[in-house]
């Protein structure tokens, strides 16, 4: 790639091309999907699961990821759930006095971490700090906190001198832990979101008769999974099974949420195609995506709820790829103003309303009777997001870190199938915002710049069509931050711990360096990339 001083190979409309087949075939040669391991998750697994197979390496994992300062995680109160679960768990086994793991660290580097790891945690929950919007947040904190409690009284009791002196942690708020674990002490259903969360809901949980395995996991968590493997009296081999495979697949550290492959695969093929890169996935991946629509639409993962997020997704992937399907489900969501990610959901998603948009969007314009049934829903939707828009051009959401992500999500949804009314001038202040905030570097990101926020900025300032000189000069800046195979980027989609979706965030940066090439930012000037586009086997 050529770019602001970086020499290498020409971009070609080819070379983005063929990056991409290479990537549309990785759905199918891992379907589960590509996360990244999560210390929240494999913190679990450490405290709750030691029988587990790969656990010297899960506690090897933790120790690595420790920062400087004792903590794990990210700024901004990212770092507390993390850094809750990293604590427990290295408590937890000091508490079991269980022998060391030749595939672990050694005893006294386990108490020197786990000792860190408390001051960074006491400091953190003594500063107050809002909890960022995470699933589970409020469920997970007081639960971990209280555990480590018993475990440190554990300790003292036995007079283990492994960490003097610490005293239990500061207070923190148990309403909505102590809400959930009166539910689940009726005879009211637990809500399938809670799922995912199996493994801090407390002894009420082993009553619920109505959680049970899906494709062997339970909330597609191999934390959760564990916790209600613990619950049972009788061994359950489809969900043993199921963590033995995570662990082998990840080689001893887990991700959050696994498998991923109906959001991995819609996310992934909704934006090559929306660039104009033409894809040709296996009709293994097109059925699959089908059959994950059901009455509510689609799941992100087996014994999740189904959600208008991922299910706008596949609508929008299928019909991109030629095979639409009515989307009488999303409207199982719609809220009148707005649509919910699910029903009962606390706040609002910007992304999930913009998804939604190019789902109705596309089908207001592309089948016979969808103007009709469909054309003032995608008006009102585009007005939303317009009126929800920060004042300096940006859009935020629950679902990740990044504000770019959010901006890119709403900029390219309003300005593909929202009216000119609602997306001209929207569209074109986040132009701007993006145009303000693009670092010295030439990249983007919310605390450095980041091949993953860099290539949403660039979809921003070119998804559409804008080609005013200064945008096509900042899109050219930020070039030699679009390698598809960067490593060092930070985890910033929102689970229990924020996770990167490898292929989702690699599709996202050749779809950043398609449309540098289609405007002339890449150095290969129009005429590859128009060809290109007039080759989709796709339309728009």
């Amino acid at each position: 790639m050529t770019a602001a001083g970086v020499t290498g190979p020409p971009e070609t409309a080819q070379r983005v091309t063929d990056a991409a087949a290479d990537l549309v075939a990785d759905l199918d040669r891992e379907p589960a999907g590509q996360v990244s391991a999560s210390v929240y998750e494999t913190g679990r697994l450490v405290a709750d699961a030691p029988w587990l197979g790969g656990h010297g390496r899960r506690l090897a994992y933790l120790l690595g990821q420790q920062g400087p300062d004792g903590a794990w995680g990210l700024p901004g109160g990212y770092g507390l759930v993390p850094t809750a679960s990293a604590v427990e768990a290295l408590v937890a086994v000091l508490a079991r006095d269980e022998p060391a793991d030749r595939s672990g660290p050694a005893p006294s580097d386990l108490v020197d971490a786990a000792a860190r790891g408390l001051t960074a945690l006491a400091r953190r929950l003594g500063a107050g700090a809002p909890l960022p919007d995470t699933p589970a947040a409020d469920l997970i904190v007081p639960a971990l906190t209280g555990r480590i409690d018993t475990h440190l009284t554990r300790l003292r009791d036995r007079g283990a001198p492994a960490l003097p002196g610490l005293h239990p942690l500061p207070r923190v708020d148990r309403r909505r832990l102590d809400a959930v674990s009166a539910l689940l002490a009726t005879d009211r259903p637990m809500p399938r979101k809670l799922w995912h969360a199996y493994e801090v809901l407390g002894p009420n949980a082993a009553t619920r008769e109505e959680v049970r395995p899906i494709d062997g996991a339970v909330g597609a968590s191999p934390a959760a999974t564990a916790g209600w493997l613990n619950h049972r009296r009788a061994p359950d081999r489809a969900a043993r099974a199921y963590l033995d495979e995570v662990v082998a697949r990840h080689d001893g550290p887990v991700p959050c949420c696994t498998p991923i492959s109906v959001f991995e695969r819609s996310w992934t093929l909704g934006t090559l195609i929306r660039a104009g890169i033409p894809v040709r996935p296996s009709p293994a991946v097109v059925a699959g995506l089908a059959a994950a629509l059901g009455p509510d639409g689609a799941a992100t993962g087996p014994g999740l709820p189904a959600d208008a997020d991922t299910t706008s997704a596949t609508l929008y992937a299928l019909a991109r790829l030629g095979r639409p399907v009515d989307p009488t489900s999303l409207f199982r969501y719609d809220l009148g103003s707005h649509f919910c990610t699910w029903r009962g959901e606390d706040g609002d998603s910007i992304t999930t309303n913009a998804h939604v948009l190019e789902a109705l969007g596309w089908h207001a314009r592309h089948t016979r009777e969808g103007a009709n049934r469909y054309g003032a829903r995608v008006a009102a939707l585009g007005g939303w997001l317009r009126e929800v828009q920060q004042p300096d051009g940006h859009w935020t959401d629950r679902w990740h870190a990044s504000p770019y992500y959010a901006t890119s999500c709403a900029a390219l949804a309003l300005a593909g199938h929202a009216p000119p009314e609602a997306a001209g001038e929207a569209v074109d202040r986040a132009v701007g915002w993006v145009l303000a905030t693009q670092r010295d570097d030439g990249g983007w990101g919310r605390w450095s710049t980041t091949t993953e926020e860099t290539a949403y900025a660039v979809q921003v300032l070119l998804g559409a069509g804008d080609r005013r000189p200064e945008v096509v000069q900042a899109a050219a800046r930020a070039l030699v931050h679009l390698q598809v195979d960067a490593v060092g980027d930070p985890p910033l989609w929102h689970d229990k711990d924020l996770y990167t979706p490898v292929l989702v965030v690699r599709a996202a940066v050749l779809a950043a360096r398609r449309l540098a090439l289609e405007s002339g930012a890449a150095g290969g000037g129009g005429e590859g990339a128009e060809a290109s586009h007039q080759g989709m086997i796709t339309s728009a």
